[in-house]
């Protein structure tokens, strides 16, 4: 890890900002924002463009590089002076409980992403249930710290899940940030309120969505693979209106991301293929920048000022 002063970074960053005329992470009436900064940590052959390619049963023989390049995050955090969530899936949580520690030290949030990366709308209510006691149980040992926040795979919690967000409220969850609120073949809940809200009356159980960017009225999906193939200034629209709008913009993407030697799945479609490995090396470089233009931090500070708004 290079050295990299906070005093220099921060100049850096305002540099950054002025260049670029980017507001400094503040809402129309002057309040500095803080936005979400999330990594959902799973391993390269986990990831829903290969599951049907790569059988489960297979996965305990295949390289694992989740220590590798989630470490790699984690020393650009470090070099940015960024702390963040980390959704972590039990099923890596209990096999790398070091990992799970380090990032917890760190001063990162340990949240979960389930257990298996098995999407919610392909379980019943009692399945998703065992699915978030497993796989909390798994972080909790491994990280030493309480979990309270959870993603779905693929962002799965949609139209199809109404019994999602009570069991999260019934097992204890303070948030979730389940839901992308666009149209996509892959996952998207288009109905979804933009920003953050409370789907059950009776909780205090917020969902804090991923940012989209409107563009001549469409929603753009912005994190993860959109952000490495589409030009970082999207993001930056879709940061940019969160806070003009008084809200945190919450970003996402995965360390198999900025992993260049991971191996390739030669027998997985085209378009899988395409999505996965696309930009890779470019990645990190843009999150960098990203990471210099607006103001990040954990989801559950994000979570918890959504709360008193």
């Amino acid at each position: 890890m290079l050295p990299h002063p906070a005093a220099d970074w921060k100049r850096c960053a305002a540099r950054q900002r002025e260049m670029i005329g980017l507001p400094s992470g503040k809402a129309a009436h002057g309040e500095t924002i803080t936005n979400g900064m999330s990594v959902d940590v799973e391993e390269w052959f986990q990831v829903g463009a290969f599951e049907h390619t790569i059988d489960k049963g297979d996965w305990e023989s295949l390289e694992s590089r989740v220590i590798y390049n989630t470490s790699a995050v984690l020393d650009l955090f470090a070099e940015c002076g960024v702390s963040a969530t980390f959704f972590t899936l039990g099923w890596v949580g209990a096999r790398h409980p070091a990992l799970v520690r380090r990032i917890a030290e760190g001063g990162h949030e340990v949240a979960s992403h389930g257990w298996d990366h098995q999407r919610v709308f392909t379980m019943s209510s009692a399945q998703f249930r065992d699915d978030l006691r497993r796989a909390r149980a798994a972080l909790e040992d491994a990280g030493g710290v309480k979990v309270t926040g959870y993603r779905a795979p693929s962002f799965s919690i949609d139209a199809r899940t109404p019994w999602a967000h009570p069991v999260l409220a019934e097992e204890g969850y303070d948030y979730s940030s389940s839901v992308a609120p666009v149209a996509h073949d892959h996952y998207g809940w288009r109905d979804s309120p933009r920003f953050a809200w409370r789907p059950l009356r009776d909780s205090s159980l917020i969902e804090l969505p991923v940012s989209v960017a409107e563009v001549g009225g469409r929603r753009m999906a912005v994190g993860g693979g959109f952000f490495r193939l589409l030009p970082a200034a999207l993001t930056d629209v879709a940061v940019r209106q969160s806070n003009a709008a008084g809200r945190a913009g919450m970003f996402y993407f995965h360390p198999w991301e900025v992993d260049t030697g991971q191996p390739r799945v030669a027998n997985a479609p085209l378009r899988s293929r395409l999505r996965h490995y696309s930009r890779i090396g470019a990645m990190k470089g843009k999150l960098r920048g990203l990471l210099g233009r607006h103001q990040w931090g954990r989801v559950d500070e994000v979570a918890a000022r959504e709360t008193r708004q």
